[in-house]
């Protein structure tokens, strides 16, 4: 599969780029690669789609900022398909850009090529759900099947609404054509605008005797169990759509997405720090006076770390590639164990007398040439990072 461009090259502009020109540029690009002005070129008609796709993910604050830390995969469907639009979603959806309706325009008053329509009712609408996930599942990735109550196509009318073929009939307003046209002046010329047909919602059609089960919407409201792909490394907030598997239109209109809100379940052992994540381990104050072998948990199971000896509390080891993979693919995150020296606030009068003895030898004197050892916890993390990158 090619890779897929930048959406910021896309549309020739920079990444502080304020709204306005953001329209101005989609505008631009959309007008200059319309289907009515390049008829019979495919090329053009892809960059045409690539600029809606683009404009639709830039022009929204919340999928900019996705798109701006994670790429493409932070803002395409949970199988990393993209946006998947076709002609009559673009000139649906951005109409305000063109000057027309619900519908496209046609340039000087031409036939739009290729003849589109509308192909039925009233679309339906997106649906959104929350889906909990354990640290293993983000690290690995995970298929979820959910169960979501929501409007699909009736199964005795195939979506119709209708309650046999004979109580379908040719809609008298648009003449089965699903739109209403009106011609205008702009400053490019004279168009002409299509709008979905008031009377038969696009569909070109009226019904004369409705199906029952569905009581004419072409849609029952039930329960549907949906399978979801859950990309590796995803994180709490990002959103994943799945096209098409909202709500289902009226009449045969074409589906709302499902918009899948991703939430991080409280972990027993580990806090995550981006791709990171953290590990609190308390080892007793021999251990590390002595040093040991110690087994801790990480994502993959468990393995055996070595505690040199004279280990100060609060000492970082790193266990590289035990974190969480990067969204867009490139990396993995390490595991920080932060070391904390377990002392205990009762002891019996034999431990009292080891204790004591200890303290009065030279070793067990703190020494003063150590002062880095003593760094707050915060300070150690960005000395971490700033020495090993």
């Amino acid at each position: 599969m090619a890779q897929k461009r930048d959406y910021y090259e896309i549309l020739g502009v920079s990444k502080n780029v304020n709204k306005d020109d953001l329209k101005k540029a989609y505008r631009q690009i959309a007008l200059d690669n319309h289907p009515d002005r390049n008829p019979d070129n495919p090329q053009a008609e892809e960059r045409f789609k690539e600029a809606a796709e683009a404009y639709e993910v830039l022009s929204n604050d919340e999928k900019r900022n996705l798109y701006d830390r994670y790429g493409h995969a932070g803002v395409s469907g949970a199988g990393g398909g993209g946006q998947g639009f076709n002609m009559d979603d673009i000139f649906s959806q951005f109409s305000d850009i063109f000057g027309g309706g619900a519908g496209g325009f046609d340039f000087f008053g031409g036939q739009r090529s290729g003849g589109r329509r509308r192909t039925g009712g009233q679309p339906g609408s997106d649906l959104r759900i929350k889906v909990n996930l354990t640290l293993e599942e983000i690290a690995t990735g995970v298929n979820k099947k959910v169960k979501v109550k929501k409007y699909v196509g009736c199964t005795s009318c195939q979506g119709s609404g209708a309650k046999d073929s004979q109580s379908v009939k040719t809609c008298s307003t648009c003449s089965g054509s699903g739109y209403v046209r009106r011609v205008q002046n702009t400053f490019l010329g004279q168009m002409q605008t299509t709008t979905a047909c008031p009377t038969c919602s696009g569909s070109g059609q009226s019904i004369t005797n409705k199906c029952q089960p569905c009581k004419g919407e072409g849609r029952v409201y039930e329960e549907e169990t949906i399978s979801i792909d859950i990309p590796a490394g995803v994180s709490e907030g990002i959103q994943l759509s799945m096209n098409g598997k909202g709500n289902a239109g009226m009449n045969g209109g074409q589906s709302g997405n499902l918009l899948i809100s991703i939430q991080e379940k409280a972990h027993e052992y580990f806090e995550r720090d981006n791709n990171n994540i953290l590990f609190e381990l308390d080892i007793n104050f021999a251990d590390a006076v002595l040093g040991t072998q110690v087994e801790v948990p990480t994502l993959t199971g468990k393995v055996k770390v070595s505690i040199p000896q004279g280990t100060q509390g609060g000492k970082i080891f790193r266990l590289r590639g035990k974190g969480l993979p990067s969204l867009q693919g490139y990396g993995q995150g390490d595991q920080l164990i932060h070391v904390n020296v377990y002392v205990p606030s009762d002891i019996n009068s034999e431990e009292r007398k080891l204790v004591e003895k200890l303290r009065e030898s030279k070793n067990f004197k703190p020494d003063q040439k150590n002062r880095e050892d003593r760094k707050g916890f915060f300070d150690r993390m960005k000395d971490f990072f700033g020495s090993n990158g």
